[in-house]
């Protein structure tokens, strides 16, 4: 009888060291924050740069 008794008595405490795992909403709500600037101005001056060079130096290629 006392090692039944001994023998639940590890079963329970066991049982109770297992892991939860819970997947809850947050309570705020997600904000994701952009600061983004994109300039594409120097492009368009090396573009600009390039279309002069080859209109002088036309033999160039």
């Amino acid at each position: 009888m006392r090692s039944v008794f001994s023998l639940f008595l590890a079963c329970s405490i066991l049982s109770a060291c297992q892991p939860v795992v819970r997947v809850e909403a947050p309570s705020k709500p997600i904000t994701i924050n952009l600061n983004v600037k994109i300039e594409h101005e120097i492009s368009v001056r090396v573009e600009k740069d390039l279309e002069a060079m080859f209109a002088d130096d036309s033999d160039l290629f």
